[in-house]
């Protein structure tokens, strides 16, 4: 006689389940949960220590302050133009180099904190030593544009207001769509898999000492899209297996189970958007391009980190929650 095969969750129990790749062991990613989170704690905890140790920068478009920006040809040491500058100035500067890959110029970028705009007699003194200092490089001056105090802070706390604005609707989201498990509390457990993310974000600003800019609000938001993206694919392999595995199946199990299924369509799809991320930044480093820098490399880090936060954080932590709820109700 030929054996029956085992039900989905008498294979998962036993430790196989099937993929679209084939059958493959269950990951048991609930007992090595507290792996995962101290790896998540450690790197929070360097970008915390960054910051502590070299401070918070923010840029121009967020503290206020003035851009003075000029072309030039050839080399430029960016160490000694911001000392030329800021002498010029009688204030703290710094300095950038960007290009512009299209008409091949380059660009030295001048960034001036401060309450107080530049007026049109320090910008001339500035220029002024910098022609002096650089005699070869052809600087000509090219643009300049001032951000007030206030113009920056509410753009920083809009930007923070549309990250808590998509925590919101996304809980929502999911409470509605997936309260055949939970509902709400899978939506909440999505949302701290998501601060997970932004934390980490914020640390590579800290840890690179990237300023924060507007490449910050859209780097969260991104990594947001991208990760809850993948946290909803596998709630909805839950949501299946609920049913297919009957309601007896341990919660460990059946979350165990489901991330190992899903487990390879994340990583393949992060792994794709990873390299195209890469590409720009390496193009970014080539070309000297500041801005697509500032964006990709914490890019970078966010994929892993959504890809990560997405198989280790939210499923574990969703499954401590249900085995709490149901300690509970068997003490009351």
């Amino acid at each position: 006689a030929v054996p029956a095969k085992p039900t989905i969750a008498e294979a998962a129990m036993a430790g196989n389940i099937e993929t679209s790749t084939g059958e493959h062991k269950v990951i048991h990613f609930y007992a090595k949960r507290y792996i995962f989170f101290a790896i998540s704690l450690a790197f929070i905890a360097c970008g915390i220590i960054s910051a502590c140790v070299n401070g918070i920068k923010l840029d121009i478009s967020f503290q206020g302050g003035s851009i003075i920006e000029y072309t030039f040809m050839g080399d430029l040491d960016l160490t000694k133009a911001q000392e030329v500058a800021g002498k010029a100035l009688g204030k703290s500067v710094s300095c950038q180099e960007q290009t512009s890959v299209a008409h091949e110029e380059h660009y030295l970028v001048i960034n001036v904190a401060g309450n107080e705009s530049v007026t049109q007699e320090e910008q001339q003194a500035v220029t002024a030593a910098l022609k002096e200092a650089f005699p070869d490089s052809s600087l000509t001056f090219f643009t300049s544009q001032s951000v007030e105090p206030f113009t920056g802070k509410r753009f920083f706390r809009e930007g923070l207001t549309a990250i808590l604005i998509s925590f919101g609707l996304i809980l929502i989201y999911v409470g509605i769509r997936f309260q055949k498990i939970g509902g709400f509390s899978a939506g909440a457990m999505a949302i701290v898999a998501l601060l997970h993310d932004a934390f980490i974000v914020t640390s590579v600003f800290f840890i690179f000492q990237i300023p924060l800019n507007d490449s910050f609000i859209a780097a969260v938001l991104t990594i947001i899209g991208f990760s809850i993206n993948d946290t909803i694919v596998i709630y909805d392999r839950i949501r299946e297996n609920k049913t297919l595995m009957g309601p007896k199946t341990p919660t460990e199990v059946l979350v165990d189970a489901s991330i190992t299924q899903c487990m390879s369509r994340s990583i393949n799809t992060n792994i794709s958007v990873f390299l195209s991320i890469t590409i720009a930044f390496i193009f970014a480093q080539i070309y000297n391009i500041d801005t697509i820098k500032d964006f990709a490399l914490p890019m970078m880090f966010g994929t892993v980190s959504g890809c990560y936060s997405t198989i280790c954080i939210a499923g574990p932590l969703w499954t401590m929650y249900k085995n709490h709820q149901a300690k509970k109700a068997l003490n009351a």
